[in-house]
């Protein structure tokens, strides 16, 4: 089984719904892992768009990129420019990918206004995550 991390800064939001989705799309041929390189815990906003995508991710934790520091992962994808910079070498094998998405967090204004913020890098991310698989996850697997 191929083994997966999506690193980002704080393991909140971006990291947390590429993972919702990674775990979606790949249909269980994959261990998909999330962590950043600092902990803010999961957003509620993540949480939620994620519920309104038919994906529960209440269930996820916050965790610190050092916690997989012994697995030997296949993917590692960065999907901020920070946690690129940041990311510790892994002793491994492991593909890095690397995809800087907005920062839902950083959305200012009403809360329909953010959460629409939160709507339009979910929808981004969905479409990185189903071509990720389709294209890498599932073509190796066949």
């Amino acid at each position: 089984m191929k083994k997966i991390l999506v690193l980002c800064t704080g393991n909140s939001c971006r990291s947390q719904i590429a993972e919702g989705f990674l775990r979606h799309f790949a249909g269980g041929v994959a261990g998909i892992y999330s962590a950043g390189v600092e902990t803010h815990g999961v957003n509620p906003r993540a949480i939620a768009t994620m519920a309104e995508a038919g994906i529960d991710i209440s269930g996820h934790t916050s965790n610190h990129v050092t916690e997989y520091a012994g697995i030997d992962f296949d993917y590692v994808i960065t999907v901020c420019d920070n946690a690129r910079e940041q990311c510790p070498v892994f002793p491994s094998r492991a593909e890095k990918l690397h995809e800087n998405f907005p920062d839902p967090a950083k959305a200012t204004g009403t809360e329909e206004e953010i959460m629409q913020q939160f709507r339009e890098v979910r929808e981004i991310i969905r479409e990185y995550c189903r071509h990720f698989v389709d294209t890498q996850l599932l073509k190796k697997e066949a």
